[in-house]
């Protein structure tokens, strides 16, 4: 049975010590009076620090730099005063604007788990291989606060500076048929600020 083609960036699962649905998050800057942040983050993205001393969105994060090939965490949502209105604002998205005082929530731990859709389907055999990332169409939706982001299958590798490792096939019952496009996975991530790098076995 086909899968649903429903991306929804990576959504958090569990601890890889097994304990499920702590959520534990940490608080980060978005924006300062001294850093400006106009690139959209929506949740479910992942994010990496930057020299202004806050976090932004990066959408692919193989063998990159210091600055941004290394993963602080996924994003999920945030808190600012909106700069128009004066109002405390949360959202599930950081949209970009001129607020000064944006703070972000980040999944930050090295051994968290979390949900992915890919855009192929996704064999068994390719568990326990490195893979990136890549957008589907556009970035993110603006209504429900959800990333666009997804796993992608051609890049499976053994390279140990791909920032996603594959654990294992969703037990989404609607989305995990390796036969088909747009099966679920479970990824830890490899590249990550508080972690360090394994090679894959892909």
């Amino acid at each position: 049975m086909a899968n649903k083609d429903a991306p929804f960036g990576l959504r958090y699962v569990r601890n890889i010590q097994g304990n499920y649905n702590s959520s534990g998050q940490s608080r980060y800057r978005i924006t300062t009076s001294d850093a400006a942040n106009t690139t959209k983050i929506y949740a479910g993205d992942i994010v990496t620090q930057t020299t202004s001393g806050i976090v932004t969105r990066i959408a692919r994060a193989d063998g990159g730099s210091a600055t941004s090939g290394i993963i602080v965490g996924v994003f999920n949502g945030c808190f600012y005063t909106d700069p128009t209105t004066s109002t405390p604002t949360w959202s599930n998205y950081w949209p970009g604007n001129a607020a000064t005082d944006a703070i972000a929530f980040i999944f930050d731990h090295p051994m968290d788990v979390f949900e992915i859709q890919a855009d192929a389907a996704f064999p068994i055999a390719d568990l326990w291989g490195n893979f990136d990332l890549v957008d589907n169409t556009g970035t993110g939706n603006t209504t429900s606060g959800l990333s666009y982001v997804e796993l992608d299958v051609s890049t499976g590798a053994t390279t140990a500076t791909l920032p996603f490792k594959a654990l294992d096939i969703s037990g989404d019952p609607d989305n995990s048929d390796v036969g088909y496009a747009n099966t679920n996975v479970l990824v830890t991530i490899q590249n990550h600020l508080f972690g360090q790098k394994q090679v894959g076995l892909a």
